[in-house]
């Protein structure tokens, strides 16, 4: 069942739900994108301190919690989501924001490179790159690099949990202690959305039907590159042991659901420790939606929380 909120939103304005992606240039939906998430987003959070930053000629952004003092803190790198296509550092300003204060953990967020104009690999390179550089920079960055975290939406899902492995496939380098999957694109050749409540999925705000999925992989993924390639989607590595523990969220009516519950039970075989936090009446995307959805605020301080405590307890 829909969220009584977000089908409230829906009636007041029912453009948001008749957006049709598939149809735009990428321009001109990076461009809706970016005035959405200014809508659903709110305004001017209190935070220790921002900081705009480069790894190499990658743009990054620091948050520093109200509460952050002036010392070393653990980190969350954070990859923003908009299925490789959409989304900068502004569109997850908000939730950073958030995640920093309720985590008390030094959010970083990486403006990795978008398709078209750069497919994969690229946003996967720009990602690990990120990581590894955070961690040499660890000192001058006030992190303590025993403790970094990775986390993601949607398509920062993916890249999160592709980062971590690389990261293991690298002999533990850098060293990622945890992982946080929100709602994360786990298979680029996703299956149909299955469930009782197929018929209530909302067409809300860049839809992800199959013309909206398909419009996404097309610009990111090159031709003769296979969707199910392991680089490409983390639901198809063969073996998921010794990866950092993870806290996966999913939403009820999210066509993706099904993936991340299967992800997230693949890591617990494998010897992980994983938990999966569903919200039944939310859509993918909710996290970015804090302005206009109360649930949402209150999901990323759980998020956070989860993270908080298990890189104080170093699990992982």
């Amino acid at each position: 069942m829909l969220d009584p909120m977000i089908q409230a939103l829906l009636d007041h304005v029912p453009q948001i739900g008749s957006y049709a992606i598939w149809e735009k240039a990428p321009a001109e939906a990076r461009e809706d994108f970016r005035r959405f998430c200014q809508f659903a987003s709110p305004h001017d959070l209190p935070i220790g301190k921002v900081e705009n930053l480069t790894a190499g000629t990658i743009p990054l952004r620091s948050y520093t919690p109200i509460a952050g003092g002036t010392g070393m803190l653990p980190a969350i790198i954070y990859f923003h989501g908009g299925g490789f296509v959409l989304g900068d550092l502004d569109s997850c300003d908000a939730l950073c924001r958030t995640l920093a204060n309720e985590s008390n953990c030094r959010i970083i967020a990486v403006d990795y490179r978008l398709a078209p104009e750069h497919p994969f690999p690229a946003a996967i390179e720009d990602s690990f790159a990120a990581v590894q550089w955070v961690e040499d920079h660890a000192a001058e960055l006030l992190v303590d690099a025993n403790h970094m975290a990775v986390a993601g939406d949607s398509a920062g899902g993916n890249l999160a949990a592709l980062v971590c492995q690389k990261a293991k496939e690298n002999k533990g380098a850098p060293q990622i202690a945890y992982q946080l999957l929100i709602y994360p694109v786990l298979a680029l050749s996703a299956r149909p959305f299955d469930g009782a409540e197929a018929g209530e999925l909302p067409e809300m705000g860049f839809p992800l039907d199959p013309r909206a999925l398909r419009w996404f992989q097309r610009y990111y993924v090159p031709d003769g590159v296979d969707p199910a390639d392991a680089r490409l989607s983390p639901l198809s590595a063969g073996d998921l042991s010794g990866l950092p523990a993870a806290y996966i969220v999913t939403a009820g009516l999210d066509p993706l659901r099904d993936d991340a519950i299967s992800y997230a039970e693949r890591l617990k075989q494998a010897g992980v420790a994983a938990v999966q936090i569903d919200y039944p009446t939310m859509i993918h995307g909710f996290f970015s939606m804090q302005g206009l959805i109360p649930l949402a605020t209150e999901a990323i301080a759980a998020a956070a929380r989860a993270t908080q405590r298990a890189l104080a307890e170093g699990t992982g």
